[in-house]
């Protein structure tokens, strides 16, 4: 048991110099850590070493300890901190390895204690359930069952807000309980399972039997139930029968608990529209927004339906990071297009400014129904619910920095469930080169690019452009700058980066190409139009700006730009394609990130998807 105040005690003397203090102070570290490090990665020689670094790392950077009523969730942030290092990318999928993970665990003497409680093959069940969940399963189970740690402090280390770490927390045991049913124990096991890993990984006897779990410890808030996607009533453990483990060490409660469907502040980050509460036995559904780098940027999308009681739903559509996803009939297809609205309706986001909203309602003489959101800074998650009465309205609103991380935000249909991958190559890659050739006012224009399909691949293979047009003019888009170059190769205009991608599609984004275009225009007060190509998979979007007509041809499937035709009022005319590489194999040296020059060239006010329209009448550099 941890002596708060005997161990305050010994943190001041040690702070002052005494050296008995620190070593006594290492010596409980050792134990402690052990346990709680053994819990995390279920691995004997990594806790050992991990431990080890831990207790380094505290004699180093024990100075900076300023609270010494705070060294145990000091300490307990250094291990975990190496732990989640350790980890790295596997931190943040699902599941790890069981071939990484195999080892024994907790002493002979625990495990003899152990002996005469539960039997070796329910021991067994729960070791193995335990190492298949997620390390940040293990870890928030941790926490909150076995350090007794409030959600704010969780919410700390595991880098979200309290809600976050409420929704990872019911995650993490709707994903122990499926452990354990495959492996023959039902959900009615869960709390059992819990004080069983409870004790055959503490550090001794003596505290293996004080370990306790209750039922009250693994119940969360109503909204973070719903947000994890439960089901409306959850069971609470009754030990009942269960004959394997003495009734004192557990806390029992029968019966059901009811989620409260009535949403909640649960935090300063987290802000509920009460007044718009989810209306009982009408049909809705809710759509996630998520905007990892904060409003205007790339947008993942989650899309739920529920049935006319309001309790149950399943995901019908999402778009995360990696791919575009859509379940109907206990099939999910993966698909190389993002969401687009059926009727072809322009595609609105609840961070969408007026000026923006009242354009594109204007031109397509569609009221907007959706709720503004002025949401600023990283980590937005709005969450909007549409009824059969009143549209969209805003349901929450919330910072939570670890979004794509989540399961629901990766997977949250059945296991059951049969999936069907109709991505082409390039899709499945996540990115792709394409190259344009074309003609403009009788100039020969060639280019290449590359372009990323996911957010999870726009890091490492961003997009970037060269475009030749004639022998005077090129443009250079690496991503971090936009350059033009007259004919002597000087820079005559430099832009952002990314500047020269407005008005193409940018799928990363997250939104179908035939959106990003026509946002692209409503952004710059470009009237537009959107027409079916009869009997294809094909749309047009005729742009008129000015004197100047842009003619789109987007293939709604494969969800890029095949063509734009150009013309204008004083003759001038052009057209550009594009063809994307499947296969990009033994390419030569034309797909190079291209060179954006010195910036000696004052950065000019980025034309928007307008770059285009000056393209045609030569009006570019003016």
């Amino acid at each position: 048991m941890i002596n708060h105040k005997e161990h305050a005690e010994l943190v001041k003397k040690a702070q002052l110099g005494d050296r008995e203090s620190l070593s006594r102070l290492a010596e409980v570290a050792r134990v402690h850590l052990r346990e709680y490090v053994l819990r995390l990665t279920l691995q004997e020689d990594l806790t050992e070493d991990i431990v080890q670094e831990s207790i380094l790392e505290m004699f180093k950077v024990f100075d900076k300890l300023k609270k010494a009523d705070r060294f145990w969730a000091w300490l307990h942030g250094i291990a975990f901190n190496k732990i989640r290092s350790h980890y790295g990318r596997k931190w943040r999928h699902k599941t790890i390895s069981l071939s990484e993970v195999a080892c024994e665990i907790a002493t002979e003497d625990s495990q003899n204690a152990l002996a005469n409680m539960v039997n070796r093959e329910l021991k067994q069940i729960v070791l193995r359930s335990m190492r298949e969940l997620s390390p940040r399963h293990r870890a928030v189970l941790t926490m909150r069952c076995y350090k007794d740690m409030a959600y704010s402090d969780i919410a700390m280390l595991m880098g979200c807000t309290e809600f976050g770490a409420q929704a990872l927390f019911y995650r993490a045991k709707k994903a122990l309980a499926k452990k354990l049913s495959r492996h023959g124990l039902g959900k009615g096991y869960l709390l059992t399972a819990l004080v069983i890993f409870g004790k055959l990984t503490a550090a001794t006897e003596a505290t293996a039997a004080n370990v306790s779990v209750t039922a009250a410890t693994l119940k969360v808030g109503a909204a973070a139930s719903l947000a994890a996607m439960v089901t409306s009533k959850t069971a609470i453990v009754s030990l009942t029968g269960a004959g394997v483990i003495a009734a004192s060490t557990v806390a029992i409660t029968h019966g059901t608990n009811n989620i409260d469907n009535k949403l909640q502040q649960t935090g300063t980050q987290t802000y509920f529209n009460t007044t718009q509460q989810i209306q009982a036995n009408k049909p809705m559904e809710q759509c996630w927004y998520f905007f990892p780098e904060g409003a205007g940027g790339p947008v993942m999308m989650r899309m739920l339906e529920f049935n006319k009681s309001g309790k149950q739903s399943y995901c019908q559509y999402l778009q995360n990071g990696h791919a575009n996803y859509s379940y109907d009939k206990a099939t999910i297809y993966m698909n190389n297009f993002r969401m687009y609205n059926p009727e072809l309706s322009v595609r609105r986001l609840p961070t969408d400014g007026k000026d923006l909203t009242d354009f594109i309602s204007r031109i397509t003489g569609r009221p907007d129904d959706m709720e503004y959101v002025s949401g600023k800074g990283k980590g937005l998650l709005v969450i909007s619910k549409r009824s059969s009465d009143n549209g969209n309205r805003i349901w929450r609103i919330d910072r939570h920095f670890n979004v794509l991380e989540e399961e629901y935000f990766q997977f949250d249909w059945p296991e059951s469930a049969k999936i069907i991958d109709n991505r082409d190559e390039m899709h499945k890659r996540g990115w792709t080169y394409f190259r344009i050739s074309g003609r403009l006012n009788g100039e020969q224009v060639s280019g290449t690019g590359q372009i990323p399909f996911v957010y999870a691949a726009s890091k490492r293979f961003g997009p970037w452009l060269k475009l030749q047009i004639g022998s005077s003019l090129k443009i250079a888009d690496s991503g971090s700058a936009t350059c033009v170059f007259d004919a002597s190769g000087k820079t005559v205009a430099r832009y952002t980066g990314g500047s020269f991608f407005k008005g193409l599609g940018r799928p990363w984004m997250g939104l179908h190409t035939i959106d990003t275009v026509r946002r692209d225009a409503a952004e710059k007060e470009v009237a537009f139009e959107t027409k079916n190509i009869s009997g294809s998979n094909k749309a047009e979007i005729v742009l008129t700006g000015g004197q100047v007509k842009l003619v789109y041809t987007i293939d709604m499937e494969t969800d890029v730009i095949e063509k734009i035709t150009f013309s204008t009022d004083t003759g001038d005319e052009g057209e550009l394609r594009f063809s994307y590489l499947q296969n990009i194999d033994n390419l030569s040296s034309e797909f190079t990130r291209p060179r954006t020059g010195s910036y000696r060239t004052p950065q000019q006010n980025p034309p928007g998807m307008l770059w285009l329209m000056k393209l045609i009448n030569q009006s570019l550099v003016n």
